[in-house]
């Protein structure tokens, strides 16, 4: 299986990337993982809410193609602990599925066509965080992940 997240605009917090970097190369030693930068959509001051929106899922379902498995950053997800979230992954790995895309939206989530496409959400925390945060987290939990079906020591229980 091959995983991938899809990320509206560029990261610009050097400590930030570090970090993000660190753990999409500690994600290579366990699984393919390719993190796409969609980048920001120009004058959006121009465009409503729903407007943003639907740009954005455009350029989201874009980069999709007809296998891929499509799983929503979103808050009204499915919230894991993070041995949940590995088993998931397992199941995910067992069904066959050859592309896992995970997806973190605009600040005005995604369009009705997005939501339409997906095959699942997910929610990282009742609380809001930034989206380049969401990036870390999203990637050093994939990576958790696979330690923990490994039964490797960077989790502990």
């Amino acid at each position: 299986m091959n995983i991938k997240l899809l990320a509206i605009g560029k990261t610009d917090n050097k400590n930030l990337q570090a970090l993000i970097d660190e753990y999409t190369k500690r994600l290579g030693f366990y699984i393919k993982f390719d993190l796409e930068v969609i980048a920001d959509i120009k004058n959006v001051k121009n465009l409503s809410e729903a407007q943003q929106k639907q740009k954005e899922g455009e350029l989201i379902l874009s980069k999709l193609t007809a296998t891929d498995h499509l799983i929503l950053l979103d808050e009204n997800g499915k919230t894991f602990s993070s041995v949940g979230f590995a088993n998931e992954l397992q199941k995910k790995m067992n069904a066959g599925i050859k592309t896992l895309v995970f997806v973190i939206g605009g600040p005005y989530g995604f369009s009705d066509e997005v939501y339409k496409k997906a095959n699942g959400k997910i929610s990282l925390s009742a609380m809001t965080f930034s989206h380049q945060m969401v990036r870390l987290f999203v990637i050093e939990q994939i990576y958790r992940g696979f330690t923990i079906l490994k039964n490797e020591p960077y989790h502990h229980q």
